[in-house]
Formats: C-alpha cells, sequence, structure tokens
C-alpha cells in the first residue's frame, strides 16, 4: 500500500514519535480542522457534519484545509469518534449549538441487545478508510497523516449518557451497580475499535491516536479497572494487526484527558507516544516516563491561544523548553475552541517552529 503513495517529504512527527533525533520540534493541533476556519464554515453551511465525514471528497477537502494554511507537520483525518456508535446501530445527530446528541441512549444493560454486532468496519466504516486514502494522495507527501479513534470509555460515556456531561454519572453508575454488563459493551467496543484503527493503517494513516477524553470523570481505580485495559489491549492488538498486515511502523499515541493519576500507566501500555493535557506540568510528566522510551504531546493550554501573538511565543517558549526537543510533539493540551482566530493558530505553530 505504501509504495501506492507519494514519498513523504516532511517525516519529522514520525522520528519524534519514534524517539529519534529532529531538527525541529513537530507541531499540530488536535481539531486543526474544524470550525475556526472560515474555509470550514463554508463547507458546513453547505452539508450536514455527518454528510462531510461520510463523504471521501469532503471530508479530504477539510482535512487539507489547515495544510494549505499553515505550516503544519501532520494532518489529521477529518471525522468523528462518534463514528463507532453509529457502526454499532446508534443514531448520533450534531445538533447546533448542543454538539452531539444520541437520542435513544443505552438505560440499561438489556438495552445492549439492541447493538448491531459484530461490526464489519469495511461495510459500515468504509468512508472513513476512503477518505483515508484519497487524502493521503492529495497531501501528496506533504506530511503525514494522523489515523484516531474515541478510546471504549470514552464511547461508552456517549453511548449511556446520550451527548455530553458534565458528571458522566449515568455511565458512572453503570460501573459501580452493573460491572460486568460495563465490561461487555467496553469489550464490545474494544473489538471495533482494534479491527477499524488497522484498517485505517490499511487505508494510508501513519500515525494512530486512541481519544479517551472522558478519563477525567473516572479515579484511579475505575480507570485501572475499566479504561486501561481496554487502552492496553488496543495498542497490543492493532500492533500485532500493523505487522500482520506487512503495513510498516505505525506509531501510535494515548491522550487520556484528565489522567494526570495514571501517566506511569499510560506510558506503560504500550504506546509510542502520550498526550497529556495542559494541567499536567511537562516536568512532572518526564519525570513520571524516566527511562521508558516514549515521546510526550501536549500540552499549551487552548484558552492561551486567547492571548496576544507576543505572549504566545512567550508561553511556547516555556512549555518546549519544559518538555524538551527531544522525543516531543507540540500540541494544544485538547483542541482548538470554535471561536479562536485564525492567526492565534498561526502565531503558535510558528513560536514552536522558532524554539
Amino acid at each position: 500500500m505504501a509504495s501506492e503513495f507519494p514519498a513523504l517529504k516532511n517525516d519529522l512527527l514520525l522520528r519524534a514519535a519514534r524517539g529519534e533525533p529532529v531538527d525541529r520540534v513537530p507541531v499540530w493541533i488536535m481539531r486543526q480542522a474544524g470550525r475556526y476556519l472560515p474555509e470550514f464554515r463554508e463547507v458546513r453551511s453547505k452539508h450536514d457534519f455527518f454528510t462531510i465525514c461520510q463523504t471521501p471528497e469532503l471530508a479530504a477537502e477539510i482535512t487539507l484545509q489547515p495544510i494549505q494554511r499553515f505550516d503544519l507537520d501532520a494532518a489529521i483525518i477529518f471525522s468523528d469518534i462518534l463514528v463507532i456508535p453509529q457502526a454499532l446501530g446508534m443514531t448520533v445527530e450534531m445538533r447546533p449549538g448542543v454538539g452531539p446528541v444520541l437520542p435513544q441512549p443505552l438505560e440499561t444493560p438489556a438495552d445492549l441487545k439492541k447493538l448491531i454486532t459484530p461490526v464489519n468496519v469495511t461495510e459500515q466504516l468504509g468512508y472513513v478508510f476512503k477518505a483515508i486514502t484519497l487524502t493521503r494522495q492529495k497531501l501528496a507527501g506533504k506530511v503525514p497523516l494522523i489515523g484516531f479513534s474515541g478510546a471504549p470509555w470514552t464511547l461508552m460515556g456517549y453511548m449511556i449518557e446520550g451527548g455530553g456531561s458534565k458528571t458522566l454519572s449515568k455511565a458512572k453508575a453503570w460501573l459501580y451497580q452493573h460491572p460486568q454488563s460495563s465490561r461487555d459493551l467496553l469489550k464490545l467496543i474494544t473489538d471495533v475499535v482494534v479491527d477499524y484503527l488497522i484498517e485505517q493503517a490499511a487505508a494510508g494513516a501513519q500515525l494512530l491516536q486512541v481519544f479517551e477524553s472522558n478519563a477525567e470523570y473516572l479515579g484511579p481505580d475505575l480507570f485501572r479497572e475499566f479504561a486501561l485495559p481496554c487502552i492496553q489491549d488496543i495498542s497490543r492488538r492493532v500492533k500485532a494487526g500493523v505487522k500482520a498486515q506487512n503495513l510498516g511502523d505505525i506509531p501510535m499515541t494515548i491522550f487520556a484527558k484528565g489522567a494526570h493519576y495514571a501517566l506511569k500507566e499510560l506510558a506503560d501500555s504500550g504506546y509510542d507516544v502520550m498526550g497529556i493535557d495542559w494541567t499536567v506540568d511537562p516536568v512532572v510528566a518526564r519525570e513520571a516516563v524516566a527511562g521508558k522510551k516514549i515521546t510526550l504531546q501536549g500540552n499549551f493550554d487552548p484558552c492561551g491561544l486567547y492571548a496576544p501573538p507576543e505572549e504566545i511565543q512567550k508561553r511556547v517558549k516555556i512549555m518546549v523548553e519544559k518538555f524538551g526537543k527531544t522525543a516531543y510533539i507540540a500540541n494544544l493540551g485538547h483542541g482548538i475552541y470554535p471561536d479562536m482566530k485564525p492567526e492565534h493558530a498561526e502565531a503558535f505553530i510558528n513560536a514552536v517552529h522558532s524554539q
């Protein structure tokens, strides 16, 4: 498959992910293809959100928008973590001003029977793989392409809550009241995520990121009991699947937002890169992974981009000094906000490259 794609001109991200020396720190931004860009809003005004995800030409166009505008070191395929609940037969709507809504959430363990399993990812999520292959071709080797998935606990949260939540109390109630059914659901999601990520690699993704966006709602005990085993299982099985298909060395990143309590466990969970959010001091993160072969990614506060460009420059300098330039990928500590000025994103990217 790799021979069918144009040669990669900028491999900074992949070298940094493997801990190899780089001549400058690579940088990309979570949600870099999104609502803060006027060109995205232009496309979105004509198409439903999930129509864009499900139309490879549109997904590729939006993936490329920030690459055409900024000096980024990676593209990330335009998609959404909630395509997996959709593949399992759940309805997911993107409502303006609200965000994702699942109008028929899982309310009791009996509802697990309503899920459509097993999932044939090629049939149900083939549009993502087509978008990845098309985007790789359109990128013409400029930068690597990142594929991604939500992690099982985060997806379980949406499937039970029916959307975003400030407490995740319904999903957490399952962990306490229905521990075995929770494990069954997490295993079912894990199996889909594994197949999904392997197929993304086969389609041309050059790095795979797993988003455990709702880790902050769990404490150390629940995280170790329910979330971490799935995270470990995904890295082990995906790497084995990638190897079995001779797809080359595809680094993997785990980003567990709010999991400051589990840095050591995450560093040992089989991933090449560990993303950290803005609440973690990079020095503390480096100490947590001391002696381990793992790259760190992060962790500029997304709100820091509201600062004037000269202040962004100063704060980026401090961030890079704390992380060090080896085994490091610069990023925000979570996704960029929809009202951010594109020129402030550009100031962040240029500040990283000037270090």
